[in-house]
């Protein structure tokens, strides 16, 4: 466990900066880091738990290719670790050669002179679950299974090793971490692994079976290219103004109309700040404000389909207040205007769950009998 506490410092900090969205994307990437390998209990034969392998620090390394659904990965996995040994405890005997080759039998006991290793060839497949803003730091959980190659090399002395077999077993990890944006396409990994694989069977020089486990701890660091979605359209210019056309006479004075609205301005994703191109619309809903007397001020935030329902009812909310400030600021008086929001639930162009749609990201504001109540 010391070794452990150790290897998880390693995870204390992690660099971030805005990128792109990673959903509806496949993506590539390579990790690798520090690792620890349990202490390897072996049956050997009939004697349970008759020998035990302690191993220094390892290495772990991995390459993956999935695709992200948005807010759940799919991915397979190709890994690799290796650890080599610290010492072997046993027993029973167990066989020893000579610089010669020549063949003896070593005694029960412990051995802090003993060498060798200890890898694992792993093929995985993993599901992972992502929580966190899609834009920024996320973390991560999941799982995954396989099949796993685990191959044992041990010798008390250096004339030969006394074991040096393979064995292709099933195996299941569990995974932990957060990935940060570097920029557009490529994001930094850091992740925790736990690597199992049961039922190893060896087979030693003297044919006596050595039936085990493999098991292991890793912090990983890595860095992700995602392949990325469709640039999302820009929202449609503004209709240029007609020409002015000079009348034959000048015209009689005009009717002064109330112009009800509603008056609709939009913004950038997951944002409610004002653009300018929303503040001009929102000026021009105060001049016909002008010509409503005292009417009554109706303000409808809405958002498009991306994200959570419950996350859009509170930045639709965000978008009806902060028209609500800037109209309040031009002389608008607070108390003659109203606010309601509602999310994702009415909107202008019909999509799918999750796509972004400019149109939809908006704020309507209406005068007139009815407005505000």
């Amino acid at each position: 466990m010391r070794k452990l506490a150790v290897v998880l410092a390693l995870a204390s900090t992690a660099l971030a900066t805005p990128a792109l969205a990673r959903d509806k994307s496949w993506y590539v990437g390579a990790e690798g880091g520090a690792m620890i390998v349990e202490d390897i209990n072996y049956d050997i034969g009939a004697l349970k738990s008759a020998g035990s392998v302690d191993h220094n620090y390892g290495y772990d390394v991995d390459g993956v290719m999935g695709y992200d659904f948005g807010g759940f990965r799919l991915e397979t996995e190709v890994g690799y670790r290796r650890a080599t040994v610290d010492g072997y405890t046993s027993s029973t005997t167990t066989p020893t050669f000579t610089q010669a080759g020549v063949r003896g039998n070593a005694a029960a006991g412990s051995y802090d002179g003993a060498g060798g290793s200890s890898s694992a060839l792993s093929f995985m497949l993993n599901g992972l679950l992502d929580f966190g803003p899609d834009d920024g730091i996320q973390g991560f959980v999941g799982g995954g299974v396989g099949v796993a190659r685990v191959k044992a090399k041990y010798g008390l002395t250096s004339g030969g090793d006394f074991l040096n077999d393979s064995d292709t077993v099933f195996a299941y990890q569990g995974l932990a971490g957060i990935r940060a944006p570097l920029s557009n396409h490529v994001d930094a990994t850091l992740k925790y692994r736990f690597f199992n694989a049961e039922n190893v069977k060896l087979v030693d020089v003297s044919n006596r079976v050595f039936d085990g486990r493999y098991r292991s701890h890793s912090i990983l660091g890595g860095l992700t290219y995602n392949f990325g979605s469709p640039a999302e359209p820009a929202p449609p210019p503004p209709a240029p103004a007609p020409e002015p056309v000079a009348p034959p006479a000048p015209p009689p004075p005009a009717e002064v109309v109330c112009s009800p609205g509603p008056f609709i301005v939009f913004f950038e994703w997951d944002k409610s700040d004002i653009t300018p191109e929303a503040a001009s619309i929102l000026d021009n809903a105060v001049t016909q404000y002008q010509s409503c007397g005292n009417a009554q001020v109706m303000i409808a935030g809405f958002t498009d389909k991306s994200g959570a329902a419950s996350y859009n009812v509170g930045l639709s909310q965000r978008r009806a207040d902060a028209a609500k400030a800037y109209l309040s600021s031009h002389a608008i008086p607070e108390g003659v205007i109203s606010t309601e929001a509602f999310g994702e639930t009415r909107p202008r162009v019909e999509t799918a769950d999750g796509v972004r749609e400019v149109q939809n990201r908006r704020v309507e504001v209406t005068y007139g009998p009815g407005s505000g109540q």
